[in-house]
C-alpha cells in the first residue's frame, strides 16, 4: 500500500488551493452526471462506450470526493493514483473492490483498442456477429447495475 506523502513527493497528487477548489469540484459533479447519463443512453445502442462511460463516473467521483473531502487533487498516472489514494483513505473494502472492478474493465477496452490499433484487420469491434453485440450489452448493462450505481451509492454516502 502506497502512503499518501511518497504520491505528494512524486508529484502525482498535490493539494487544491482555495481558488481552485471550486472549479475543480463543480467540474467533476458534473462530470459524473455527464458520464452517466452517457452510459445509460449507450446500454443498448453502444455498450463498449456504455461501460467506458460507467467507468468514468465512478473515476470522476472518486476525484470529486477526494477534492471535496481532502483537497487532493490527481496530477499523475490519474486512474492508478486514484486508486491508490483511495485504497490509503478509504477502508472500505467493498468500495475498493468495485472501483477495482471498475478500472480493470477499462483497461480490458483500452487493451481492445490497442490490439486494434496494431492490426487494422481487427477492428471490427464486435467482430461482425450478433452475438458479440449481445454479448456488449449484457455485460454493460450488468456492470451499469451492478458496478457503477453501486459504486456512485456508495460514494454519495461518504460525502454526506
Amino acid at each position: 500500500m502506497v502512503k499518501i506523502d511518497k504520491l505528494f513527493e512524486e508529484g502525482k497528487i498535490s493539494k487544491i488551493n482555495e481558488l481552485e477548489l471550486e472549479r475543480y469540484i463543480n467540474f467533476f459533479e458534473n462530470s459524473v452526471k455527464d458520464n452517466l447519463e452517457h452510459s445509460k443512453e449507450n446500454l443498448e445502442k453502444f455498450p463498449r462506450w456504455a461501460i467506458i462511460s460507467g467507468y468514468y463516473a465512478m473515476h470522476d467521483i472518486t476525484k470529486f470526493l477526494l477534492a471535496k473531502k481532502f483537497r487532493i487533487k490527481i496530477e499523475m498516472e490519474v486512474h492508478m493514483t486514484t486508486i491508490k489514494v483511495l485504497q490509503e483513505l478509504i477502508k472500505n473494502k467493498e468500495i475498493l473492490n468495485l472501483i477495482e472492478k471498475g478500472y480493470k474493465e477499462f483497461l480490458t477496452l483500452a487493451n481492445d483498442l490497442a490490439e486494434a490499433k496494431k492490426d487494422r484487420v481487427k477492428v471490427q469491434y464486435y467482430t461482425g456477429t450478433s452475438f458479440m453485440k449481445e454479448e456488449y450489452k449484457t455485460r454493460a448493462k450488468s456492470f451499469y447495475n451492478s458496478v457503477v450505481l453501486t459504486y456512485l451509492k456508495k460514494i454519495q454516502e461518504l460525502l454526506k
